[in-house]
Formats: C-alpha cells, sequence, structure tokens
C-alpha cells in the first residue's frame, strides 16, 4: 500500500570546528569537503527518484546550509521554511504543528542535527530509542497524514557513503 507522504530526514553534512572563527556553535558553516560531499549525496535522492517539494529546517547555518544544497539537487526546487521545531533540543509536538501547516504534498524533507533528528525519527516510527544518523544520512518514512496520526514506514535509511556509491 502507498502512503500519501514521504518525510525524508537528513541530518546537516560537515560542519567547522567550534574555534575562534566559529566560537558559537549555531553559527558553524559547512566546510567546503561537508558541501560537496552532500552534492554527491543528493545527486543519489534523485537517482532514487525521490520527489520533495517542501523542505524544513533547523535555523543553524549548516542545516539551512544543508537545506539550501537540497534545494538545487531538484529540478522543481522545493519550497525551504526555517523552523525552530528542528534545532537541537526542538520539541516534537512543534515539528507536528509545522507539519499540519504544510498542504498536501508527497515529500518533504527534514533536516536536522543530531541527537535530535534521530528521535525524530523514532518518533516518527513508533520507537523507543533514537536512530543514529551520520552526517549527511537520509531516511525515507512514509506516513498516512501530515501531521503522522500513527507510526510511519521505514522504507530506507542511506548513510552517506551509501548515497555517495548510488551517485555515481
Amino acid at each position: 500500500m502507498l502512503l500519501p507522504c514521504a518525510l525524508y530526514l537528513v541530518r546537516h553534512g560537515i560542519a567547522a570546528d567550534l574555534s575562534a572563527a566559529f566560537p558559537e556553535d549555531a553559527a558553524r558553516p559547512l566546510t567546503d569537503e561537508g558541501a560537496e560531499r552532500l552534492r554527491v549525496q543528493f545527486k543519489a535522492l534523485r537517482r532514487l527518484d525521490v520527489e520533495i517539494e517542501h523542505v524544513l529546517t533547523s535555523p543553524l547555518v549548516r542545516a539551512v546550509q544543508t537545506a539550501a544544497l537540497l534545494k538545487e539537487a531538484f529540478r522543481n526546487e522545493p519550497a525551504v521554511s526555517v523552523i525552530d521545531a528542528l534545532r537541537p533540543g526542538g520539541k516534537f509536538d512543534g515539528l507536528m504543528a509545522e507539519l499540519a501547516r504544510l498542504p498536501s504534498v508527497k515529500g518533504v524533507a527534514l533536516v536536522g542535527h543530531e541527537p535530535s533528528i534521530g528521535l525524530v525519527a523514532a518518533r516518527l516510527l513508533g520507537a523507543r530509542d533514537a536512530i543514529p544518523f551520520k552526517k549527511g544520512a537520509v531516511c525515507r518514512i512514509d506516513v498516512a497524514t501530515l501531521p503522522p496520526a500513527e507510526p510511519g514506514q521505514l522504507q530506507w535509511f542511506l548513510p552517506p557513503r551509501v548515497l555517495r556509491g548510488l551517485a555515481g
């Protein structure tokens, strides 16, 4: 049975370390290597026939940059919304409220951070423990409604190395 909406959970790419140049966590950008890896990884999503119409992202710089690269990877250029519910420690109920505001869509990407994105994945699947995400990992969870009223179904979970391999 095909479910009406696919949620793609994405952890941001490799970011600069905390340093004198970036003393605040929220301001840490993607590294050049992190951005380039994401470009390749997101090419794999196109090969998998992923359809994303909307991207919700954490307001932290590295997540916003990841969301922008994701948008660039798709011809339809999905809409991007920055939401506090995806920042580290964000509230799941706040995320559900944001999902409820979206129009009927086939695919939504959620760009966030560890451990929060792993906790969101667990909640969406009805699991107890967080699911660990490597930087740049993507998983697809199909849900019947937005916001989901019942646990979704995990379709796939791809670490960055596998995504880069699929990109060719």
